[in-house]
């Protein structure tokens, strides 16, 4: 029995592979066809349609039926409705394909009709939806206000370093929450979908609009950082891209001063951000300098130290820095001497002292005998016509140093332009500037 089974086992063992074998040499059954029995007729494929067509309110389409293949006539107000009406036609169930022949209509009226129902539709569904409209706009408004009366409040005065920038926080407050009343309002009515084509449009108005404002722009950011970092004060005398005047104020869009004349320079603040200022009242204590020439046969060393002593006795010249005369340069006319000296110029006035000190030096130069020369050039004409003196033509003798007589020098000349302090300050009266005492300074 034992044997047996083992040589039942043995041919199993080896029958198996054949018979796997042979069953995947044998070709697959082929698909089952479709029934015509599942295949809906013709009739039962248009009664659908036509079902679907009346309770989409399509009248007047016409809807044929052979071999399963649809054929729509008729005619239609627009050609979206016969797109519309073909892709309907092509879900119905056993459709093998649609043929297609609406026609638009021409008549005018027929075209009008489907713009009218639309707009009365939208009319019915914004009467419908009325009071949730008129809800949104009551909570917009009373966001809005709420954002008014935090901007009215004196806080922004207390953060902000001037009024021009306490004005800017209020205005960026009401633009936020006025943006969180659009929002709150859209969501309320349902159209919160709006907010992102809204957003999108006012980036690309803005863009456009900071290209074509740009010099604009510009000039208010300067007037921004001119207003926290103040490079000068009211009635400061300053020189900016060439012109000099005394400050009168900075507002939002230029820097107003008052010449030395008298006249009103406006300057526009994105100017001024750029330009080099040259601030005069600043610093008290002022330089002046002028060179005057001498004869270049007179001692030198002589002459300057002459000079120099003389620049040092002036009541208006500070001793310290210490007044100096250098030999500046050679010329065929002669040596030229530069002199410079320290003033107050809150005591002297630096126009009258420099003038002061060019005509005493001179004095004291020609009344050492050293003749300063004569730059201005004669010309001399050869072959004089007949009759006409050759002598050249006697001139009036100079005064010598000795004939004048020099007035004493001031000790403190009011300034010239100091004059214009009591101007400025009649301009400032009743104005809004944004320079302030308090403010960090440059």
């Amino acid at each position: 029995m034992l044997g047996l089974f083992r040589l039942a086992t043995a041919s199993a063992f080896f029958l198996l592979p054949l018979a796997t074998l042979h069953a995947q040499e044998e070709p697959a059954a082929p698909p089952s066809t479709i029934a015509v029995e599942d295949v809906r007729p013709d009739e039962k494929i248009a009664e659908r349609l036509r079902a679907v067509l009346d309770a989409l309110g399509r009248e007047g389409i016409g809807v044929g039926v052979e071999a399963s293949v649809i054929h729509l006539t008729g005619e239609v107000a627009e050609e979206a409705d016969s797109a519309e009406i073909a892709a309907i036609a092509e879900r119905i169930d056993g459709v093998v394909a649609v043929r297609n022949d609406l026609e638009v209509a021409a008549e005018i009226s027929e075209q009008l009709n489907p713009a009218i129902k639309r707009f009365t539709a939208r009319i019915e569904q914004a009467v419908a939806r009325l009071p949730l409209l008129l809800l949104a706009l009551a909570i917009f408004v009373m966001i809005v206000g709420l954002g008014f009366l935090l901007a009215r409040a004196r806080l922004w005065d207390r953060l902000a370093p001037n009024a021009f920038i306490a004005g800017i926080y209020r205005q960026a407050v009401r633009v936020v929450i006025g943006i969180a009343g659009v929002v709150v309002a859209l969501d309320v009515a349902g159209a919160s979908a709006l907010l992102g084509t809204i957003l999108g449009a006012a980036g690309l108005v803005g863009l456009a609009i900071g290209f074509a404002v740009r010099d604009t722009v510009e000039n208010f950011v300067a007037s921004i950082m001119l207003s926290l970092r103040q490079p000068f004060q009211p009635n400061d005398l300053v020189e900016i891209e060439g012109d000099t005047g005394r400050v009168i104020r900075l507002t939002s869009r230029a820097t107003i001063l008052l010449s030395l004349d008298g006249n009103h320079i406006r300057i526009p603040n994105f100017v001024v951000f750029k330009s080099r200022i040259i601030n005069y009242t600043r610093n008290p204590e002022r330089r002046f300098s002028f060179d005057i020439g001498i004869d270049p046969d007179a001692d030198l060393e002589s002459t300057r130290l002459l000079a120099q002593k003389t620049l040092a006795g002036l009541p208006f010249v500070l001793p310290q820095p210490e007044p100096l005369v250098w030999i500046e340069d050679v010329r065929e006319a002669g040596a030229i001497l530069r002199s410079g000296a320290w003033i107050d110029q809150n005591v002297t006035g630096f126009a009258t002292a420099r003038g002061d000190a060019i005509r005493l030096v001179k004095g004291a130069i020609e009344a050492a005998g050293v003749s300063i020369p004569d730059t201005t050039y004669r010309i001399r004409l050869e072959g004089l016509p007949a009759g006409q003196s050759s002598q050249p033509e006697v001139l009036a003798e100079r005064p010598t140093s000795a004939s004048r007589s020099e007035p004493a020098p001031a000790a403190f000349r009011e300034s010239e332009e100091k004059a214009l302090i009591s101007m400025v300050e009649a301009e400032r009266e009743g104005e809004d500037d944004l320079l302030r005492k308090d403010a960090p300074q440059e």
